[in-house]
């Protein structure tokens, strides 16, 4: 066995892992991809035998790739990060994906990962490296490049930021596939009265269709109205589990994805919905095994 198939082979060990990390620092699988094949190189360029923790030493680089990553979206103010919708991480609702499953741990929800969104670039880190991966502050404080005590201070800001601003969705599922399809439903017939008994009377929308095309509603009434216009456009749904909650996947009329929808249901209401409507992003999530 050579050297680089001896590395290899612990490197897949940790890859759902480091994958996992990296999704919830950059939110995009295209990028994850590319941190978690970064920290392979590497690792494949390193002194191996140097490394006494490999996790530690991967989750250290992964996080160092993912700050550079984010600290290059904001030196493009052409591209509005703060208002743009995270890849949603989809599977059906009668199935076991074990890939899945493990890049979502601890029910990271789209809510969540829009929040996410809006924090400093090494607040970001300091807070999922410490907060959901219980990293210690002087491993986070290198990577930042700040000392341990103002690496704490960035995960509390952080905390603070995400605190309160992110639903925690129902944990029953069955109540949150009934409250989708009684919205679902309303929305087919033109029942106006029976969308609004479904949608909390704050509840967000959340809109991304592409570049300079993100955009927020709120209100029950305002909300109603675009899941009226939405029934217009859909043809076909597709009941999905979008990052481990209740979601669909709609398509027109000549077989193109039309969107991935996710909701947040709280106390049997709707409270937030996630709309990915850019056919760019939705050619890439390769939505035709959801389609059925």
């Amino acid at each position: 066995m050579d050297e680089h198939e001896w590395l290899a082979r612990p490197f897949e060990k940790n890859r759902s892992h480091l994958r996992a990390v990296a999704y919830r620092m950059l939110g995009s699988l295209s990028e994850v991809d590319d941190a978690v094949q970064e920290a392979w190189l590497r690792l494949s360029r390193a002194d191996a035998d140097g490394i006494e923790n490999l996790t530690g030493w991967l989750t250290t680089v992964v996080g160092r790739v993912c700050l550079d990553m984010l600290r290059s979206r904001q030196s493009r103010p052409e591209e509005s990060f703060d208002r743009h919708l995270p890849d949603p991480v989809l599977s059906r609702d009668d199935t076991t994906d074990p890939e899945r499953e493990a890049l979502l741990a601890d029910s990271i929800g789209l809510a969540l990962l829009v929040v996410l969104e809006t924090l400093k670039p090494a607040e970001r880190i300091a807070f999922v490296l410490h907060d959901m991966f219980a990293e210690p502050f002087d491993e986070i404080a290198a990577i930042v490049g700040c000392s341990p005590a103002a690496a704490r201070q960035l995960a509390s800001r952080g905390r603070r930021r995400i605190q309160g601003a992110a639903p925690v969705p129902d944990a029953d599922f069955s109540r949150q596939r009934r409250v989708v399809d009684a919205f679902l439903a309303a929305s087919r017939s033109g029942d106006f009265e029976s969308l609004l008994a479904v949608l909390d009377p704050d509840v967000l929308l959340r809109t991304d269709r592409g570049p300079q095309a993100s955009r927020e509603i709120r209100g029950a009434r305002a909300v109603a109205q675009q899941a009226q216009v939405f029934s217009r456009l859909a043809e076909t749904v597709q009941p999905v589990l979008v990052n481990g909650t209740a979601g669909i996947v709609s398509w027109l009329r000549d077989g193109r994805p039309l969107s991935v929808m996710g909701f947040t249901i709280r106390d049997t209401k709707i409270v937030e919905i996630d709309v990915l409507g850019d056919p760019a992003r939705l050619r890439r999530l390769n939505l035709t095994a959801f389609n059925r």
